[in-house]
C-alpha cells in the first residue's frame, strides 16, 4: 500500500492510498479527485495529463506526451501504475470541466430570453401553467377528556372538510412530525398538499404562522453537464439556479463508458453517486443557500435527462441499452420519490421523469421536443440537440420520428488533440485572414485570458476557416504552405492556432489532419441521420421550414459555418433558431404543469424511434458525408458561393 498525494495548482491537497499497480486514474476516481478522462483510461484521448511532482510510477510515454514533456514529469494519469509513494500535480484544466464548464443554464440575460420566450410559445398553445399542489390551512379544536380523537383523524377530518375529499394520505414523515406541530400552533397549521379528484396527499404540516413556499426543482441531467432551477410552484418564479460538470464524466465522456463502468464490481453505485452525492445533492445545497430556501420545502422534483442517465440516477441495469435489441428496462416511470434514491429536498418529493422513447433517445429529447413546438406546427421542422452525441426529432403536427447518432465526442473536444470542454481558456470562435493566415480568436474567461485549446464552437468555425480559405483541402489535408502550416516527420500537417509564448499551455496549441478527420466523422454522423430520416420519410431537404437547436455547444455555433462544413443542412440561415437548454425549460414545465407533463407524455408515445443502425443505406450515407462539405457538391450550394 503506497500513499498517493494529490496537489492542484490552487493548493489543495488530498491524500489516497493505492496498491502497487494501480493507475493514478483509478485512484483519482475513488478519492472523488477530478482528473478529465473522456476515453474512460484508454490512454486515447491524452486529457489525463498529470504530474509528477515526487515519487516514481511506472508509466509508458504515450504520443500525448513529448520527449522534453516527460523529462519535466508530465505523465498519463491513466497509464501511470503507482509502486511507491508519489506526489502528483493536477493541472488546473484537468479539472475545471467540474465546475467552471460552460452551460445554457439560464445563467445569462440572453439565456433566460430564450427561455421566457420558449414558455411563452406554450402557454399560446393552450398549454396551462397550473399544478396540483398547494398550500391550506386548518383549524382544529384540541383534544379534550370528552373528545379523544387521534390527531390523524383531526388532521384528515378537516382536510376532508377543507377540500372537499375524503380521502386523505398521510406519510410517515407527516405522521413523524404531528403531534408536535399541532401542539405549538394550538391545532392552527398550514400543510403543503397535492390533490387528485380521488385523494389528498399531505407533504408536509407546519404551523399557520409559518411562511412557506412550495418548492420544485427542475433537473437537466446530460452527460457532461447538469443543470437545475429552484422554482415556486405557484407562481412559476425561479428562485435559484446552478450547474456543473458531472462527475460521472471522470469515468468516461460518453454512455457507452459509463455503462461498462457500471458493470465493474460497485461500478453502478459509484455512478449513481457520482451524479447524486457529488453533483445533483451540492447543486441543491449550492442553489438552496443562495436563495435563502430550505431544501425541505422542495416537494417536487423533475428530470430530463438521456436513457442511460436515467438508469444511472435510478440504479437500474444499464448494460441491456448497449446490447442488441437495445431494451431499457424503463421507458418512463411514475412511482420515485426523493427518498429512494437520496435526494436531498424533502423525502416524499415525487420525481417526475420526462419519458425515454428509445434506448439513446431519451427525456431531454421528448422534452426539447416539446419546448421546439414542432408538435404544434403544419410546417415540416427539424429538432438537433447537441451535447455528447446527437439526437434529432422530425415532424410536424401530423408525426414525429427520432433518431440518435454516435457522433462522439468531438463536439466536447474529445479525441481532438487540442480539443477541451468549454472552460475557461477554451477558442469558441475563430477567424483566419485568407492571405496571411493569421487568426483571431475569442477566449471564454476573463479579460487576459490566454488560450488552452478548442471546444466544440472553435473547432467548427477552425475546419470552416481553414477549408473556406483554401488552407485544408475537402478531405480535410493541408494544401498551403505558410509559418503556421507544420508537417511532422510522418508528413501528417497540422495548423497552429496559437504558440506556447501566447497560450496558457505547455506547448502549441494547433489542429492536426488526424484531428480534422476525427471531426469530419462526428459532423458526418449529424448530417447523414438527417438525410438518413428525410429518405426513409421520402422526403427532400427543401421541405424542412425550420431547424431548432439546443445544448450547450449551440449557443456559441456559427450556422453558417456549420452549413459550410456540411454539418446542417443547406437552407436559409434565417431558418435556424437557438433554442438554448430545451431540456431544462421542458422539465421545468413538466414540474409547473400538470398539463404540460400530459403533453410531454403524449408526444413520447406517438414519436417513432428509428435506431439508424437497422437501415440498411445509413452507413453509405455517413461515408457521403465525411467529406467538406460532402462527396456531393449540389448539396450545398451557398458553400460553393463562398
Amino acid at each position: 500500500m503506497y500513499k498517493i498525494t494529490f496537489v492542484t495548482e490552487e493548493g489543495s491537497r488530498t491524500e489516497a492510498f493505492a496498491n502497487d499497480g494501480e493507475t493514478i486514474l483509478s485512484v483519482a476516481q475513488k478519492s472523488n479527485v477530478a482528473i478529465d478522462a473522456p476515453c474512460s483510461g484508454n490512454a486515447s484521448c491524452g486529457k489525463c495529463r498529470v504530474k509528477i511532482v515526487s515519487g516514481e510510477v511506472e508509466s509508458r510515454q504515450t504520443r500525448h506526451i513529448t520527449d522534453e514533456d516527460y523529462a519535466a514529469g508530465w505523465r498519463l494519469a491513466c497509464a501511470s501504475k503507482v509502486i511507491g509513494d508519489v506526489t502528483v500535480e493536477v493541472p488546473d484544466i484537468a479539472s475545471a470541466y467540474k465546475s467552471r464548464m460552460r452551460v445554457a443554464d439560464l445563467s445569462s440575460p440572453a439565456e433566460l430570453k430564450i427561455f421566457r420566450d420558449a414558455t411563452d410559445q406554450v402557454k399560446k398553445a393552450g398549454i396551462e401553467y397550473r399544478n396540483n399542489m398547494d398550500i391550506i390551512e386548518i383549524r382544529m379544536d384540541a383534544p379534550t377528556l370528552d373528545d379523544t380523537r387521534p390527531d390523524n383523524e383531526r388532521v384528515v377530518d378537516a382536510i376532508g372538510k377543507k377540500t372537499g375529499i375524503g380521502k386523505v394520505r398521510l406519510p410517515y414523515s407527516v405522521m413523524r412530525k404531528m403531534a408536535h406541530v399541532l401542539r405549538v400552533s394550538d391545532f392552527h397549521v398550514k400543510c403543503v398538499i397535492r390533490t387528485t379528484g380521488k385523494d389528498v396527499f399531505v407533504y408536509d404540516m407546519l404551523p399557520a404562522s409559518v411562511d412557506v413556499v412550495i418548492g420544485g426543482l427542475a433537473v437537466d441531467i446530460g452527460t457532461t453537464t447538469v443543470s437545475a432551477v429552484l422554482l415556486n410552484m405557484k407562481t412559476g418564479e425561479i428562485l435559484g439556479k446552478a450547474s456543473s460538470g458531472n462527475g460521472q464524466i471522470r469515468y468516461g465522456a460518453d454512455v457507452i463508458n459509463r455503462i461498462i463502468e457500471s458493470q465493474k464490481p460497485g461500478g453502478g453505485k459509484r455512478l449513481q453517486d457520482a451524479v447524486i452525492k457529488e453533483t445533483i445533492n451540492p447543486l441543491i445545497q449550492e442553489i438552496c443557500r443562495a436563495a435563502k430556501f430550505p431544501k425541505s420545502h422542495i416537494y417536487r422534483m423533475a428530470v430530463a435527462g438521456n436513457t442511460t442517465m436515467n438508469h444511472l440516477l435510478f440504479g437500474v441495469d444499464a448494460d441491456p441499452i448497449r446490447k442488441e435489441p437495445y431494451i431499457p428496462t424503463f421507458f418512463k416511470t411514475n412511482s420515485l420519490f426523493a427518498s429512494d434514491i437520496g435526494i436531498d429536498i424533502h423525502p416524499d418529493a415525487h420525481i417526475i421523469l420526462a419519458p425515454n422513447i428509445g434506448s439513446y433517445v431519451g427525456g431531454d429529447i421528448t422534452a426539447g421536443a416539446f419546448i421546439s413546438m414542432i408538435w404544434n406546427r403544419p410546417e415540416m421542422s427539424l429538432f438537433i440537440d447537441l451535447g455528447t452525441n446527437g439526437e434529432l426529432v422530425l415532424g410536424n403536427s401530423d408525426f414525429l420520428v427520432s433518431c440518435a447518432c454516435s457522433a462522439g465526442p468531438a463536439f466536447e473536444g474529445g479525441d481532438i488533440s487540442c480539443g477541451m470542454r468549454a472552460t475557461d481558456g477554451a477558442i469558441d470562435a475563430i477567424t483566419i485572414d485568407k492571405e496571411t493566415m493569421e487568426p483571431t480568436l475569442s477566449i471564454i474567461g476573463d479579460k487576459g485570458q490566454k488560450p488552452v485549446g478548442l471546444c466544440g464552437s472553435g473547432l467548427i468555425d477552425t475546419i470552416a476557416e481553414l477549408y473556406i480559405n483554401g488552407i485544408i483541402n475537402p478531405k480535410g489535408k493541408f494544401v498551403r504552405e505558410g509559418e503556421r502550416i507544420r508537417h511532422d516527420k510522418y508528413g501528417m500537417g497540422s495548423y497552429v492556432i496559437a504558440y506556447e509564448k501566447d497560450a496558457d499551455s505547455v506547448k502549441d496549441i494547433e489542429i492536426t489532419e488526424v484531428d480534422i478527420d476525427n471531426f469530419i466523422r462526428a459532423k458526418g454522423a449529424i448530417f447523414s441521420a438527417i438525410r438518413t430520416m428525410l429518405r426513409q420519410l421520402e422526403l427532400p431537404v427543401e421541405v424542412i421550414d425550420d431547424v431548432y437547436v439546443a445544448g450547450g455547444i449551440g449557443s456559441g455555433i456559427n450556422m453558417k459555418n456549420a452549413v459550410t462544413i456540411g454539418m446542417f443542412p443547406d437552407i436559409p440561415l434565417e431558418k435556424f433558431h437557438y433554442i438554448g437548454n430545451s431540456s431544462l425549460t421542458g422539465a421545468y414545465s413538466m414540474l409547473l404543469s400538470g398539463d404540460a407533463e400530459r403533453k410531454v407524455y403524449e408526444i413520447a408515445r406517438s414519436m417513432t424511434y428509428m435506431e439508424l443502425s437497422t437501415v440498411n443505406t445509413y452507413m453509405d450515407e455517413f461515408v457521403a458525408c465525411c467529406f467538406l462539405p460532402h462527396t456531393d457538391s449540389t448539396l450545398f450550394p451557398s458553400v460553393k458561393l463562398r
